[in-house]
């Protein structure tokens, strides 16, 4: 027996039946690889601890210090000194120590700590809403064995760091589509508000933002804080949420959703209904939408100019109204998120919003378009036109506000390969040129549309054949009075319906060319979609080169003290003398500073009192303020001297020789 192949016809049937479902299978795909993936670095980074990583004091510290690149939020338990045995040997009460640029907490140790080794364990919250944390050890006298395990998750991990990311997406795609789709039929296609499918997909993206915005803000507490799923039930873990940024903005985001359902509740009603859905246009048909035409002549012209009138203005209303609401959705990533952090805020939030609004107009604009050239017969080919044109402007106000968020988030080209966040915008951008590619030929496939019949007509209008089919198809049939027969019957014409529908859709040629280009083109976009959620929880490319480049810089500088000699002059009795400043290594991160006083005669000289500070004025960092502790007559001490950065330091030296009797002098010095 010989095979028969399919014919190609076919082939093309069984190949778009098939391609929706290949896209939802490559949107689960792709969200199930970047969730699952392990939780990216936040904006903010420790930069500095006192006593440092693995250092070693003679004595017990009173306090234990930790500095950031950025400010973050810290709660009284954020950080946690454990002994050798695992017992808490801090106070639980956070000290604020930030002074100007500088971003440092600490938490008081109690006295009378024994020698050991000692873990100090520390989580807080980025400004750009990200959780951080980390552990570091250090001793006492000498280091000792210890039953502390240093925690190996990270803050914003496990389940409900999977769960929380997968509310991101969701609440991403919620948004694109339901600001696109929206959009589409306001300014692309009106009548499109009384299509049924048209307003499924917006009813659902809709739904969609609304549950994931919620199951945001109830899993944000264990996911900055516990990491498990029973706290979400914490009562006082949601209430220190709304306290926050994040909460705030998600609260917000509920608020404007309450809006946006009365938006919808308008565009799907009042307006809907005055924009009409027209029927299926056939041959047969002709004379009785000729008789119509005829009887609207005859109507009264003001009543058309004022019905006219009355839908322009809710066309208007309904498109000031959408505008406001979505960009007060957008406004709530945008005042909570990266953009909210780092330099120039003031110009990032609303190019931040702009980027945003002009995602969802495209992408979300693009899946409407394909639920109308699949489920909806009669869309007409200036509606495509319109939205071919609305991408475009959308594609521009991307280009601009990309290009700007890109150089604000990297700083330098080397960033754009050496860093994950750099990695991640290329693959953005690849796959941005690969949709603007595809779009180009779904203007081909609308221009040849625009060329086969006059402007207006509708896409998928039957041809005569196919009409007469129809008619035939759907006579009028008698209803039997056996209730299983109707509905046997019924369902035989549903089924004859959908397959009408269906040889409509595809009977133009032209038309099916154009939803293979838009399907590739949404395709395309839920990866653009799922890279774009990724991207906005990866650290920076700007702050990552910061961060290596104080490690290169420590890394870079000779294993040599830096040492100053500092004359002073109190102007009282035995006033007058010298200050020997020792910084050893003399570099960035830990130091160990000494400090010698000498008398005119060159006589040790016992101080009642030497303070210390470092600054950096090339960045605005400092005074670092440092009091030593008495070693010795006339020397002093201290440990885990922490200089952040590179560059031209400049280390005043307060000497007071009486009650009254007080100076301070200064040097700069280079610390690479």
């Amino acid at each position: 027996m010989t095979a028969t192949a399919p014919a190609p016809s076919t082939v093309h049937t069984r190949a778009a039946a098939l391609l929706p479902r290949l896209v939802l299978v490559l949107a689960a795909l792709l969200a199930a690889l970047f969730t699952a993936a392990s939780p990216a670095s936040a904006h903010a980074a420790l930069t500095a601890s006192d006593p440092a990583d693995g250092a070693v004091v003679a004595t017990a510290p009173a306090q234990v210090t930790l500095s950031f690149s950025e400010q973050v939020a810290l709660g009284d338990d954020s950080i946690r000194v454990l002994d050798p045995q695992g017992k808490r040997v801090d106070t639980g009460e956070l000290r604020d120590m930030c002074s100007g640029n500088t971003i440092r907490y600490g938490t008081a140790l109690r006295p009378g700590l024994p020698n050991g080794t000692y873990t100090v364990a520390w989580q807080a919250v980025s400004a750009d809403s990200h959780p951080i944390s980390g552990a570091f050890t250090f001793s006492i006298g000498a280091p000792s064995a210890t039953e502390v395990t240093l925690p190996a998750a990270q803050a914003g991990g496990g389940p409900v760091g999977i769960a929380y990311g997968i509310a991101r997406y969701a609440a991403y795609a919620g948004f694109t589509v339901l600001v696109g789709g929206a959009a589409f039929i306001l300014l692309c296609w009106r009548r499109g508000a009384a299509e049924p499918p048209l307003q499924k997909l917006v009813v659902r993206a809709w739904v969609t933002l609304t549950a994931a915005t919620l199951a945001m803000l109830v899993l944000r507490a264990p996911y900055t804080g516990s990491g498990k799923f029973a706290d979400v039930f914490d009562l006082e873990g949601l209430k220190a949420v709304l306290e926050t940024k994040t909460g705030a903005s998600l609260v917000s985001r509920l608020l404007l959703l309450g809006a946006a359902a009365l938006f919808i509740a308008v565009l799907f009603g009042v307006y809907a209904r005055r924009q009409g859905a027209p029927t299926a246009v056939t041959a047969e048909d002709g004379a009785v939408e000729g008789a119509k035409r005829d009887v609207e002549k005859d109507r009264d012209t003001g009543d058309r100019d004022t019905e006219a009138r009355d839908t322009n203005d809710l066309t208007f209303g309904l498109g000031i109204g959408g505008a406001v609401v979505s960009a007060g959705i957008a406004a709530t990533w945008a005042l909570s998120e990266h953009a909210s952090t780092g330099i120039q805020p003031g110009i990032a939030m609303p190019a931040d919003i702009l980027h945003l609004l002009a995602v969802a107009t495209w992408l979300g604009g693009l899946a409407a378009l394909l639920v109308a050239l699949y489920k909806v017969p009669g869309i007409e080919r200036a509606a495509v036109r319109h939205f071919s044109q609305v991408a475009f402007v959308s594609v521009l106000v991307l280009a601009v506000t990309g290009v700007y968020q890109s150089w604000r988030q990297l700083g330098s080209w080397s960033a754009l390969t050496g860093t994950s966040y750099g990695q991640l915008l290329l693959l953005k951008l690849g796959l941005v040129a690969v949709l603007v590619g595809i779009a180009y030929l779904s203007r081909k496939w609308t221009a040849r549309l625009a060329d086969a019949s006059a402007d207006g007509a509708v896409v998928s209008r039957e041809t005569p054949t196919a009409s007469a089919d129809v008619s035939r198809e759907t006579e009028p049939v008698a209803v039997p009075a056996d209730p299983r027969r109707a509905a046997q019957l019924a369902r035989q014409r549903a089924a004859l319906e959908s397959a009408r529908e269906k040889r409509v859709r595809d009977a133009d040629p032209d038309r099916a060319g154009l939803r293979r280009s838009v399907l590739a083109e949404a395709g395309v976009a839920v990866a653009l979609l799922a890279v774009t959620t990724v991207l906005t929880s990866t650290e920076p490319g700007r702050t990552v080169e910061q961060e290596s480049s104080r490690g290169s810089a420590a890394t870079a500088v000779p294993d040599r003290a830096v040492k100053i000699t500092l004359p002073f002059d109190t102007g009282g009795r035995n006033g007058k003398g010298n200050v020997r400043l020792e910084l050893d290594p003399g570099r960035v991160g830990a130091n160990t500073l000494h400090l010698w006083a000498d008398s005119a005669e060159g006589t040790p000289l016992d101080l009642p009192e030497v303070k210390v500070s470092f600054t950096l004025p090339a960045k605005d960092i400092g005074p670092l303020p440092l009091l030593p502790e008495r070693a010795a007559p006339g020397h002093w001490t201290a440990s885990g001297v922490q200089l952040p950065l590179a560059g031209e330091w400049r280390i005043d030296v307060t000497v007071r020789t009486s009650d009254i009797d007080q100076t301070t002098v200064h040097k700069t010095v280079k610390i690479g």
